[in-house]
């Protein structure tokens, strides 16, 4: 019996596939840092890609470094999103590195290294495409200009970030103009910088051999947490990863043959919807513990072919589940392989339990 939503993390999957990703990359002499915001800085997930192999973890959240730290996590660590002035403090104390692409952010980063009597290190972004964070290309020279004196702030690289928001793919165009960048800034410095090219969406064309030569690291998450190529959520050609290292299980409150079309005058539903039904006659359906306030309904992939997901309230998973033999009991537990949205906001939720998959299968917490 299940008493509330639980999610299941397999850390030999994700320790298998970190390493495999290690592996593959670093016969092309790249790094990999492993990001674990999509588990919300889940440490016991953190350890499970250091044990794979990764060189350093990065997060978007202070919290979550802060988190890291005092699970005593002692690996570099690298905040993604770039810091505001007000943060500068708190980003010094917790990040090795940060992504950076604003000066008065620097500025702020460099009076808060002084104080604290440290040297705070700084990935300059790119925007190459995708229109997110970054500077436009032709802006670098001029922000150089600007941090390059800068006495407690060191210029390690350039990187860039693709096909989070824009959804727009690595390719040779695209990080063939990062490549030109990162090459005249280290002419301006004088000396060579990394080369940050991007995260899990271009392992496929840096093992496909199509990329420009030169980048030292990728930035990966989703390929090691969900075992896929985010750009197309399918299989990496020449990769073993995994695709079940995250389950969901969802605990049964009612199960009642019930019309498939609601009865009444229609309006909007709680979240401004309006919804369509098709109507399929009385059908069996299952109530399920978890809502819209845990994951969307798209976001969860029944692991019975049998299930079909019609739809959440905030609180409340609607289930097609006629075609089930043996019709579910309340408390009896439904499973689910959720996607890189639907694990996120899982993670996310102080409404769903955690339960993990260590050496041999034993539970760990």
């Amino acid at each position: 019996m299940l008493a509330q939503a639980t999610i299941t993390i397999d850390l030999e999957a994700i320790e298998h596939n970190a390493r495999a990703v290690v592996s593959a990359l670093g016969q092309r002499d790249m790094d990999v840092v492993g990001v674990t915001k999509v588990t919300c800085g889940d440490p016991y997930v953190a350890r499970a890609m250091l044990a794979g192999g990764v060189g350093a973890l990065a997060e978007s959240r202070l919290e979550n470094l802060a988190g890291l730290r005092a699970a005593g996590i002692e690996a570099p660590l690298w905040l993604l999103r770039a810091t505001t002035p007000g943060l500068a403090e708190k980003t010094v104390a917790l990040a090795d590195v940060s992504l950076e692409s604003d000066v008065d952010a620097v500025r702020a980063l460099n009076a808060a290294a002084a104080q604290a009597g440290v040297r705070h290190s700084i990935v300059v972004m790119v925007d190459i495409g995708d229109l997110r964070e970054g500077l436009m290309p032709d802006a670098v020279p001029e922000f150089l200009r600007e941090v390059v004196d800068l006495d407690h702030i060191d210029v390690v690289g350039v990187g860039a970030s693709l096909t989070c928001y824009g959804a727009i793919v690595p390719d040779a165009r695209n990080l063939g103009v990062l490549t030109e960048v990162a090459r005249a800034a280290e002419h301006y410095l004088g000396r060579p910088l990394w080369i940050s090219a991007g995260s899990s969406t271009s392992i496929a064309p840096v093992l496909a051999g199509s990329l420009p030569q030169g980048a030292h690291d990728l930035r990966i998450g989703e390929a090691i947490v969900l075992g896929v190529d985010p750009a197309t959520r399918e299989p990496i050609a020449g990769l073993d990863l995994r695709d079940d290292a995250i389950t969901l299980s969802v605990p049964v409150i009612e199960c009642a043959i019930k019309p498939s079309k609601p009865l009444g005058t229609s309006a909007q539903d709680a979240f401004g919807g309006v919804p369509r039904f098709e109507d399929r006659g009385m059908r069996r359906r299952a109530l399920c513990a978890i809502g819209r306030q845990d994951a969307a309904p798209d976001d969860l992939t029944p692991l019975d072919p049998r299930v079909q997901v019609l739809g959440a309230s905030s609180d409340h998973l609607v289930l097609d589940v006629d075609e089930m033999g043996e019709p579910p009991h309340s408390g009896d537990a439904l499973e689910f392989r959720p996607s890189y949205s639907g694990t996120l906001r899982l993670f996310t939720s102080p409404y769903v339990l955690r339960r993990y998959l260590g050496s041999g299968g034993v539970p760990l917490g």
